[in-house]
């Protein structure tokens, strides 16, 4: 038998599968794709939020483009980027859980920056959908405003961080909240329970974000 064809076969196959490895060796690639799990958004802030310059960003997408992991749309003189479809997201959160299995320095580097948050009480997303639906928390999304129009965990409230000062002058005391951001390595949640602490209210950190949710959804039901 000639072998020939086999072989032809299988390199072509995965040099295909290299493209999309190539475009995950870049973490700024890699922040983006995050970035856009969450929605969709504009160069300019995707170069604000990553801290990198707009023709940075233009040629980190175009690298994107190419491997057919987004793609763009035009909304007036802004250039709009989305993940190419729904199954970017799974893949996304699969990798990040992977990475933190194999990679000690993850888990790591995640807690170190976490302890700097004093008494910094995280609940499961099980454990605040119950106390959701029982009526004894709220949940607040701190994400930017269109993040969550984009997509949020239904019953959330959204209080972008800047604002949560603001917001929380409207509450009792007595009210427990908790709140949840881009997932496990996003800031935001961990930053608005200490500010919320600080102001005297009762506030867990929820680790988990909106595409951790819509998998927790899968799972069980």
């Amino acid at each position: 038998m000639n072998d020939s064809p086999v072989r032809e076969f299988k390199d072509d196959l995965y040099r295909q599968f290299a493209r999309i490895g190539k475009c995950l060796s870049s973490d700024k690639r890699l922040e983006l794709m995050h970035l856009l799990s969450q929605g969709p958004k504009s160069v300019e802030k995707l170069a604000q939020a990553t801290e990198m310059t707009v023709a940075n960003v233009s040629r980190h997408l175009q690298i994107l483009l190419d491997a057919n992991l987004v793609k763009f749309s035009k909304k007036g003189n802004f250039v709009i980027y989305t993940l190419a479809n729904a199954d970017i997201n799974g893949f996304l959160t699969s990798m990040w859980r992977l990475c933190e299995s194999q990679l000690a320095d993850i888990p790591r580097i995640k807690s170190s920056f976490l302890n700097q948050y004093e008494d910094l009480e995280t609940l499961s997303l099980h454990e605040v959908l119950t106390k959701m639906e029982d009526g004894s928390i709220i949940l607040l999304d701190v994400r930017p405003a269109e993040e969550f129009e984009a997509k949020h965990i239904p019953g959330a409230i959204s209080v972008p961080l800047e604002e949560l000062h603001h917001y929380l002058r409207e509450l009792p005391k007595s009210i427990q909240i908790a709140a949840y951001c881009r997932g496990p390595y996003c800031v935001y949640a961990a930053q608005a329970v200490e500010e919320m602490r600080r102001e005297g209210f009762t506030a867990f950190h929820l680790e988990e974000g909106v595409n951790e949710w819509q998998e927790y959804q899968t799972q069980n039901h």
